[in-house]
């Protein structure tokens, strides 16, 4: 298969190696098969339904590199479920009785497009997995290649995905300064809420790389500057159960002790919970195009909050959420080495007429390579087994507790 075009999109939710995967393609592309021309779709899936598209300049591959240094897409994201007819009816990207599936793939064909490169999370990937069979089973002879974006870190059958590292150690610099408003009144209690609808890897991460904060600090204890103040004091996640009457009792010892308490939730873990209680009040539960909670609506933070602090005597409550700060970051330098690898495999696997995903392959000792389309898929759980996580509530004396109920 001669390729001559490829097009690039990017689609779902922010993370921090989209304009680098997007600049890392590009340089690819420039570096190894200059005569092939690219371009953009606007907005995702979105801009692919409606034809609304960017040609990659020559003036833009020589400069591509300038991609590394920004946060967000420079080509732009939405939220569009090709599968969901109903919805790309309602918004106006497709017309009554037609299948967004052959609208996007007689786009591709118009547009003259050979392979479509694909930069998004579980949902966006499933989406290029539809389309990907689509194409085959229709003979459209069109490649589909994914990159794997999520800063939940819970796509199969991928190890680590790109832009994951970053957002962690974000959420953990935007929470080095938040814990200082335990200065501001007695009895404070700090949630940290971080993102991960159904995985408590960001979470961890998040609260692992902030602990490697506070052992870099020198402290000085006589004029209450002392890091049990500045600790993690408990760290839950979705995969495990919260006994909020035993922890409330432990950490009543932490209130009374330090005057403070510092919670990382993960926003999937109280949302089982919420969502039962709306429905208990006859409540609509908000969901968006592919039928996930919109977590943003029902505010588990919040939630947790409220349940917990007049169970630890708090006197004030403040509830504080680092994903946008952090999934809007630029890559920082152990990202950037990820998505230049997987760009490298990815340009390959499209010169050579492979379509897939291309990540960590954790069922092939994490080799980078063009995973199978119809391996893919979401909500992977966070291993709470290994051994980094044991470390890490042992460092901050929380009881492990039993595995949460499955999603």
């Amino acid at each position: 298969m001669t390729i001559r075009k490829v097009a690039l999109l990017t689609a779902g939710g922010l993370a921090p190696c989209l304009s680098s995967a997007v600049g890392a393609l590009i340089e690819r592309y420039t570096e190894v098969a200059p005569d092939v021309e690219i371009i953009a779709y606007r907005g995702g899936y979105h801009g692919l339904l409606l034809g609304d598209s960017i040609t990659v300049t020559p003036e833009v591959r020589a400069n591509a590199h300038r991609l590394q240094d920004f946060g967000g897409s420079p080509i732009g994201n939405s939220r569009v479920k090709l599968t969901n007819i109903a919805d790309c009816v309602a918004r106006g990207l497709v017309q009554e009785g037609q299948d967004p599936q052959k609208v996007a793939a007689d786009q591709l064909i118009k547009d003259g497009v050979d392979v479509l490169h694909t930069i998004g999370g579980d949902d966006t990937n499933t989406a290029a997995a539809d389309l990907a069979a689509f194409l085959a089973n229709n003979d459209y002879g069109l490649g589909v290649v994914g990159l794997p974006k999520t800063i939940d870190n819970d796509v199969y059958p991928i190890a680590q995905s790109l832009g994951a590292w970053t957002a962690a150690d974000e959420g953990a610099h935007y929470f080095s300064n938040v814990v200082s408003e335990h200065t501001s009144n007695p009895r404070m209690l700090i949630v940290h809420e971080v993102m991960g609808r159904h995985c408590g890897w960001l979470t961890a991460a998040t609260a692992q790389s902030y602990r490697s904060l506070l052992d870099s600090h020198s402290w000085l204890e006589g004029l209450g500057v002392a890091r049990e103040r500045r600790e993690i004091h408990a760290v839950y996640v979705p995969e495990l159960q919260i006994d909020l009457e035993a922890e409330a009792a432990r950490l009543s010892t932490v209130m009374d002790t330090h005057g403070n308490v510092n919670i990382f939730l993960s926003e999937g873990a109280g949302v089982d919970s919420i969502v039962e209680e709306l429905i208990s009040r006859g409540e609509e539960v908000p969901r968006d195009a592919f039928g996930h909670v919109k977590i943003d609506k029902i505010n588990p933070g919040a939630w947790f909050a409220n349940q917990f602090a007049p169970m630890i005597g708090a006197e004030k409550v403040l509830v504080q959420k680092s994903g946008y700060y952090a999934r809007s970051a630029p890559a920082n330098a152990r990202d950037r080495a990820l998505i230049s690898e997987c760009a490298h495999v990815a340009v390959d696997a499209a010169l050579n007429g492979i379509s897939g995903l291309v990540g960590q392959d954790e069922n092939a000792g994490n080799v980078i390579r063009a995973c199978e389309f119809e391996r893919v898929a979401g909500a992977k759980p966070f291993d709470t087994n290994q051994v980094w996580f044991d470390e890490l509530l042992a460092g901050i004396g929380q009881p492990k507790g039993s595995p949460a109920a499955a999603h």
